[in-house]
């Protein structure tokens, strides 16, 4: 199906299976752009400013990432300031960068001399009144899907129409119509996506409460809330792919075609426990333990009465306690050493209530033979000090096309690269 919205897009064909419409809330001029993008008709929109890359912001950056450790021989440098960066996506085709916020706005990356910086960085799809979106994810042949706190919208050849202000859009899940409007929040509303080998589109919905109350817990297994539900690429056959997951910020498919996730786990169990999850889906219909598990083994107060589900997944491993882990991806480059090869980075936010802050940094989990995680490690870290102070605080990780891994970081606003020299 994404072959043929891309054909269709080439040839000036109608895409009737993208449903039309728009949120109340949207202004008319907002929506009225998405209605012409649609159609493939053009907008009185402007194109986004530029993003400085120069000046007192980058050469503090700068300083920041000198504290930050490394294995021998791989270095970190400032690909580009981009505004609250949050979750990656890497154009299949030209390797054009665009990266969501929990914002309003997806930003465009562009390296046009590959001198490994970034030369310009705008907003992209400026007509387009985004809410939380936060997830942005490519299938392989080049449509973006982006992933709002309640809506999901697909941008077929966008690595090629980005730069106009007028871009081709189709809506995928109309707004509202993703989660119910009453299950709204401001909590655990960031989503992340990827498109499957399979060619469907699984998105992660976190729910939004600590522990859920008993009440809400069939309404959130049949929408897949607490938990990954998939959709065909024009976003019709919507399933919920697995459950009994707190709030999934990163997740990642292995070389065998099986999905891999991260987990936040529940707050205010105290510093040390519950501890964060990397967990492995190898089949739909899995159950993850939330909420009776609050992390690994650990029960949660508000369900320690209740049995468990028989078959709940333990996770691969457990991470540090609080240490916020959100995106992870598997390294599949050439550039690094090959005992990173196929194994996953991780990218640790920091904690946020922990007495002792923990997290803001790189972590790498190397699997064995067998599949199994043998370790999890620092990579890449220095980001928190001693004094507990966040020079700045990782979201998410992704592999450019030369085999650098790039690193977002939403409190300083900015993408770093990490590369590899022998």
């Amino acid at each position: 199906m994404r072959t043929l919205i891309l054909a269709a897009l080439l040839t000036g064909v109608a895409i009737p299976a993208l449903a039309q419409g728009a949120a109340p809330a949207e202004t008319k001029a907002k929506t009225d752009d998405l209605e012409k993008l649609e159609s493939f008709h053009s907008t009185s929109t402007q194109p986004a400013p530029e993003i400085p890359q120069t000046g007192r912001k980058a050469d503090a950056i700068a300083k920041s990432l000198a504290k930050v450790k490394l294995p021998d021989g791989f270095k970190i440098a400032l690909y580009a300031i981009v505004p609250d960066a949050r979750a990656l996506a890497v154009g299949p085709n030209a390797g054009v960068l665009f990266v969501g916020t929990r914002k309003s706005k997806v930003y465009t990356v562009t390296d046009r001399d590959k001198d490994r910086v970034a030369d310009e960085v705008r907003a992209f799809a400026p007509g387009i009144d985004f809410k939380i979106p936060n997830g942005v994810c490519f299938s392989r042949d080049g449509v973006l899907t982006v992933v709002e706190q309640n809506r999901v919208l697909a941008f077929p050849a966008a690595e090629f129409f980005y730069e106009n202000p007028d871009v081709a859009a189709g809506v995928l899940v109309k707004q509202g119509e993703l989660i119910p409007t009453s299950e709204e929040s401001f909590n655990h509303t960031a989503r992340v996506c990827r498109v499957g080998p399979d060619g469907k589109t699984y998105i992660a919905l976190g729910q939004p409460y600590n522990v859920p109350p008993a009440a809400k817990m069939d309404l959130y297994r049949k929408q897949g809330i607490g938990g990954i539900i998939r959709m065909d690429a024009d976003g019709k056959n919507r399933e919920v792919y697995a459950t009994g997951i707190r709030n999934s910020v990163g997740m990642d498919f292995a070389t065998d075609k099986s999905l891999w996730f991260t987990d936040n786990q529940v707050d205010g169990m105290g510093d040390d426990k519950p501890p964060g999850e990397l967990n492995h889906a190898t089949k739909a219909g899995q159950n993850f333990g939330f909420p009776w598990f609050g992390g690994g083994a650990v029960r949660t107060v508000e369900y320690k009465d209740e049995t468990p589900p028989a078959d709940a997944v333990p996770p691969m491993a457990e991470l540090p306690p609080h240490a916020a882990d959100l995106g992870m991806t598997f390294y599949n480059g050439k550039s690094f050493p090959d005992s990173y090869k196929g194994g996953i980075f991780i990218a640790e936010h920091g904690s946020w209530n922990r007495t002792q802050p923990i997290g803001a940094r790189v972590m790498f989990a190397k699997l064995g033979a067998d599949g199994k995680v043998e370790s999890v490690k620092p990579f890449a870290e220095g980001w928190l000090t001693g004094d507990g102070e966040y020079l700045g605080r990782p979201v998410d990780v992704a592999v450019m096309l030369d085999g650098s891994l790039l690193v977002s970081d939403d409190s300083a606003g900015a993408v770093y690269r990490i590369s590899y020299e022998k």
